[in-house]
């Protein structure tokens, strides 16, 4: 079952809109694990966990294990689609790449999708002079201010000897070089060879760690909720849109008292929040900031397994998928 719901919490507020899907994680035609793998840039994941004092050893052990990113600082665009770069992590792992501290609707972004895909999102003035192939931004309004260019560097078409790759090469390098600070990760599929910390100078790239904190919410008064109705039942339980709200004022500490009295809760949810300058959102739709740059999904899992799916994106998004 799906549903959509545009949310509206003050009169003269953009457009939010939250989707909403129910299913069961171990259903043949479950979708939980493409929703996570196609939402690829994330700057937060939140746990929370209902009536439980002590973190569970296999989550607090899971936690741990979350790996390393690296921040690579004065990177020249043009060594993305190098064949070196592309035959050593695009081809041979999962690779994600993002530009770090740019803004999307004033600044040019680049991101690496794991598919291989290079999305540039670049004014106008850079969008000419590259003259690489794009599309306008679909959020740019009547007068195109913004373009979009779509890289595949996977394709097969794609190869040193190739006019389009030289040409790509040719426009990065030398008509019009670009360059960004990068947030990158790379998953191996087991292959021996470079990694990311000897292939770039070293004092061009930094490890890093996600920062991980834990915090006990005591006397929180917890909503009723029932797997199979996502609408919820007047005086019996919560429906998905007023969950969504509650978790959001959970999340974001905002004291209330929301509920009449404390109820057992046997649920968790878990909360992922993309990152805001992103040129993406899940898969390889276009993502505006506007006033929030919002795109993040949450899971609701019961104890029988059946979850909910909530995805919420802002003004500047298309549908989450």
């Amino acid at each position: 079952m799906r549903m959509s719901v545009p949310l509206r919490r003050l009169r003269q507020a953009p457009r939010h809109l939250l989707v909403c899907e129910k299913s069961h994680a171990r259903h043949a035609r479950s979708r939980h694990a493409a929703h996570v793998r196609d939402h690829a840039y994330n700057c937060r994941v939140s746990f929370l966990i209902p009536e439980c004092g002590t973190l569970p050893e296999v989550l607090k052990s899971t936690i741990a294990d979350v790996g390393e990113y690296y921040l690579l600082r004065n990177l020249s665009l043009h060594e993305l689609v190098t064949h070196e770069f592309i035959d050593t992590f695009v081809k041979k792992g999962s690779c994600h790449a993002l530009t770090y501290n740019t803004k999307i609707d004033q600044d040019n972004t680049a991101a690496l999708l794991p598919t291989g895909k290079l999305i540039l999102s670049v004014d106008k003035d850079t969008y000419e002079e590259l003259g690489l192939q794009g599309r306008p931004s679909q959020y740019s309004g009547k007068k195109v201010m913004r373009y979009i260019i779509t890289i595949d560097l996977m394709d097969p078409s794609f190869h040193p000897d190739s006019k389009k790759h030289k040409r790509v090469l040719w426009a990065l390098k030398e008509k019009k070089p670009l360059e960004f600070d990068f947030l990158l990760a790379w998953c191996n599929t087991g292959a021996e060879g470079s990694t990311l910390m000897s292939y770039f100078p070293k004092n061009q790239i930094q490890t890093l760690k996600p920062k991980i904190t834990f915090s006990t919410l005591r006397d929180l008064q917890c909503p009723v909720l029932q797997s199979n109705e996502l609408q919820g039942k007047p005086e019996e339980s919560c429906s998905t849109e007023e969950l969504f709200e509650w978790l959001g004022a959970v999340l974001n500490q905002v004291s209330f008292c929301y509920f009449d009295e404390p109820k057992l809760a046997h649920w968790l949810t878990l909360t992922v929040h993309g990152f805001a300058d992103s040129p993406v959102s899940w898969r390889e739709s276009e993502h505006g900031f506007h006033k929030g740059g919002e795109n993040l999904y949450n899971f609701v899992v019961f104890r029988n397994l059946d979850y909910w799916l909530q995805m919420a994106v802002g003004t500047n998004d298309d549908c989450p998928p």
